[in-house]
């Protein structure tokens, strides 16, 4: 042996677990375990031995004592667990804490046809409901939040942009639906996610069950799952949960992040649309006439945070062969517990703002008077009244707008005489061309199905709210049962 490796050795030690292993891996395996898992295991503790007593594998009198250790064990301050090396990890330092009460034999009745396996997948599923539950009540805040202030300005015209750059009216109102509806659906993408993760690996055991005669379906029962996850080997071995979960985060906070962003853009002295409550903004430690929208900044920021983590979750598990999958995830879960409360702050961050915030009507009217953004409506009118092929009526459109440019003047500074002039062979009413370059009319003509014409954006309002008011009740519902479970089993 060389030097090297003996002094290494004598540092490090020579048997397992060595100091490098220790302090890099069990160590921080063990805290992220107390601190996100604790309360899961004593669920799943309670629920397991309750149902070895019903399927009659133990005696109801050693039921009772081994729940009573758990219940005594449960009790402890986490937060004062720290790692021994007598024990790998969590989950063998608190049956060593129940034995310490009712004896080693009695103790390991508890662990009858279960494994690391199958208790660790139900630990991680049952926590990643709770925050997608927590995310989910938050977010239905702030989607009541879009759609309250979306009914407060059906009316508000602002200048819509694509490519960046201004192209025709619509409305506040009509803009923010937008954005509730993009939300909804990514709403949509974390409920598909809840169900995939809301279903018991319980009683897959290490990987093929076990020859107790155990009940599976009735430790979903116990636990509050929806289903099981029925083979044995896909129960322990899936990984699918965790990436569809993890791509809901993503897609989340990726759509927020962009709208975000255009808030910034409208709360910009030079756009001068949107103006943050004063509660959410900083001034400059040395340029006093600035209000910072820090508010909206940190969302964005934390958003990409959030982002990352989720993806965090896919780079780790991609190469993750199929299996036991548990040992991977002990470095996976935090990444989701983390975005998931990072979406959550954003969330409750955007509630605030958008309740708060107010919107420069003139300004935005104004706006929408500039850049020639109603001409669209001048081809729409050649081509519905006036019997002009569309693809001319579009080329007298753009001829109209390029003359006005280099003349430097928008539409409402051009008369009808000067248009008729350049259309040559076309001439349209004075009537006509007060209604094109108006963007109320143009609006209002905008009448289709999800138009911002005012009607159709308060019916639009109304389905929303439904929604929203809807999806509360549901929220509630899951977590009233979720709750119930856990109450339940801490009677237990």
């Amino acid at each position: 042996m060389s030097k090297r490796k003996r002094d290494f050795e004598l540092e490090d030690g020579a048997a397992f677990p060595g100091k490098t292993y220790v302090n890099e891996l069990l160590k921080p395996v063990f805290k992220d375990q107390r601190d996100y898992l604790f309360d899961a295991m004593f669920m799943i503790h309670r629920a397991h031995t309750t149902m070895l007593k019903e399927q009659g594998i133990i005696t109801e009198k050693d039921a009772k004592q081994i729940l009573d250790g758990v219940n005594q064990v449960a009790k402890m301050e986490k937060d004062l667990l720290n790692y021994m090396p007598e024990y790998e990890d969590l989950f063998f330092l608190v049956e060593a804490e129940i034995a310490k009460l009712i004896g080693s034999d009695l103790a390991g009745k508890m662990h009858i046809a279960r494994s690391r396996n199958d208790m660790g997948e139900a630990m991680y599923r049952i926590v990643i409901r709770d925050h997608m539950i927590d995310l989910l009540e938050h977010l239905q805040k702030l989607g009541q939040s879009l759609v309250t202030e979306a009914e407060d300005h059906i009316h508000t015209i602002m200048p819509a942009h694509t490519h960046t750059q201004p192209a025709q009216p619509t409305t506040f109102g009509h803009y923010l639906l937008a954005i509730s509806d993009n939300l909804s659906r990514d709403v949509e993408r974390i409920w598909e996610a809840y169900h995939t993760v809301n279903q018991s690996p319980m009683g897959a055991a290490a990987i093929t069950t076990t020859g107790f005669p155990i009940s599976r379906e009735r430790m979903v029962e116990l636990l509050g799952f929806d289903d099981m996850m029925e083979n044995s080997y896909d129960a322990i071995g899936t990984g699918d949960y965790l990436i569809e979960t993890a791509l809901s985060l993503v897609s989340l906070m990726t759509n927020v992040g962009r709208w975000i962003q255009e808030f910034l853009r409208m709360a910009s002295n030079e756009v001068g649309l949107l103006k943050v409550s004063d509660a959410y903004v900083q001034v400059s430690s040395i340029m006093p006439q600035k209000r910072n929208p820090v508010s909206l900044e940190h969302s964005r920021a934390l958003a990409s945070s959030a982002v990352g983590e989720g993806l965090s979750v896919i780079q780790m598990i991609h190469n993750t062969p199929y299996g036991d999958i548990v040992d991977t995830e002990d470095d996976l879960q935090p990444h989701l517990y983390n975005g998931f409360h990072k979406a959550s702050r954003v969330s409750k961050l955007l509630t605030a703002v958008m309740t708060t915030m107010t919107f420069n009507k003139e300004r935005a009217l104004e706006q929408a008077k500039t850049n020639m953004i109603t001409i669209t409506e001048l081809a729409d009118v050649l081509a519905r009244d006036y019997d002009v092929p569309f693809r001319k009526a579009h080329y007298l459109s753009s001829l109209v707008s390029k003359k006005a440019n280099e003349l430097k003047k928008e539409l409402d500074e051009v008369s009808t005489a000067q248009v008729n002039e350049w259309m040559v062979d076309v001439q349209i009413s004075e009537k006509d061309w007060k209604n094109i370059i108006d963007p109320k009319k143009f609006i209002e003509r905008r009448s289709v199905t999800g138009g911002p014409n005012p009607k159709v954006v308060e019916d639009m309002v109304k389905k929303r709210k439904a929604y929203w008011n809807d999806l509360g009740e549901k929220v509630a519902g899951y977590s009233t049962k979720v709750e119930s479970v856990k109450n339940e089993l801490s009677k237990l």
